[in-house]
């Protein structure tokens, strides 16, 4: 009999490519998910790349009700919790939102999972939650200090999930802070759609390149950084998938708590990627250069050598190809999930 899984957000970027890993891994799996940031045809395309159909149910973390019918009529053997809002210039207008959806819903989950007895959780966090003053590469033990309220929200998590396995130590959790994740499945039949504003540079990219937006806007170009622009940390949102499976077969087999950073290990800056996709796609990215944004840092990047060493786990695309699985996407479904 195949273990089931429980996938928090499954419809979401993220939470989506992972159901593809894993099905592939001969997992069954179960997706909640409100969809106030995805859509219910993503999950129509997850069961023809894997071949299978999942099972899903639409509501918010919040309602407990939901959840106790949930793993009442379910037999989990473990949790991926991708849900969650993400936007840091959002979150900073809206504090109150991001700590109901991210820290409140993450407390009900919790609860009920430890009511049910199901004690395995992989957590999607973030390297939002690393301060500033952190020297880089960014490492799991350096110093956390959040400056937006999006990372503090996801450090206060990670602060409970620390505490409940302090107090018992039946607990399973594996918490995954992951940099940026770009790209889309090679198929291009899933890949990010974000409802409402776009935050993320690889969805303004593609949508530039496809004639939907008439310029790249660039937010600052005096950091200290080799071109003036931001340096990240992209990778294949495939290989965060993998990450989060590996993860999960990780904690099956050990108790306690393991934190790992998921990155490539080293940064792109906006300018680089923009040139990349630009090789991919044969189109000209127009630039706009524009004011900061709060909360943004001039450059971070993984070390992620714990994930290798105890995972097995490598970013294995590269630019390139995150760009290229990015454009199939965006050419395949113009419009997103129409």
């Amino acid at each position: 009999m195949r273990r089931k899984i429980l996938v928090t957000g499954g419809a979401g970027y993220i939470g989506s490519h992972t159901c593809v890993e894993l099905l592939a891994a001969d997992y069954d799996v179960v997706v909640i998910d409100n969809f106030s940031n995805s859509k219910p045809a993503v999950l129509d395309r997850i069961a023809a790349i894997a071949g299978r159909a999942i099972s899903w149910h639409e509501g918010d973390l919040r309602d407990r009700a939901l959840l106790q019918r949930l793993f009442s009529q379910h037999h989990f053997a473990g949790v991926l919790h991708c849900a969650g809002v993400k936007s840091i210039p959002e979150a900073q207008q809206f504090p109150l939102k991001y700590y109901q959806h991210n820290l409140e819903a993450s407390l009900t989950l919790l609860d009920v999972m430890s009511q049910h007895g199901v004690h395995k959780l992989v957590f999607s966090s973030s390297a939002t939650v690393y301060g500033e003053a952190a020297r880089l590469p960014y490492r799991e033990e350096s110093p956390l200090a959040p400056n937006t309220v999006y990372g503090r929200s996801k450090m206060m998590v990670e602060e409970l999930l620390h505490d409940l396995v302090q107090a018992d130590d039946s607990w399973h959790i594996g918490i995954l802070r992951y940099f940026n994740p770009v790209g889309a499945h090679p198929s291009g039949l899933i890949g990010e759609d974000p409802n409402g504003q776009v935050n993320n540079l690889m969805p303004h990219l593609c949508r530039v390149a496809i004639g939907r937006q008439d310029a790249l806007s660039v937010f600052g170009h005096d950091y200290p950084t080799p071109d003036g622009t931001g340096v990240r940390d992209y990778l294949h949102v495939v290989d965060v998938a993998e990450g989060h499976v590996k993860a999960l077969q990780h904690i099956s087999a050990e108790n306690g708590l393991i934190t790992l950073n998921l990155g490539m290990g080293r940064g792109y800056s906006v300018l680089e990627m923009v040139r990349a996709f630009e090789q991919v796609c044969g189109n000209h990215i127009p630039v706009r250069f524009v004011a900061r944004r709060q909360g943004d840092l001039a450059s971070y990047y993984a070390d992620a050598s714990r994930a290798a060493d105890i995972l097995g786990w490598r970013a294995k695309r590269g630019l390139l190809e995150m760009c290229a699985d990015a454009w199939r996407w965006q050419s395949n479904n113009p419009d997103g999930y129409l």
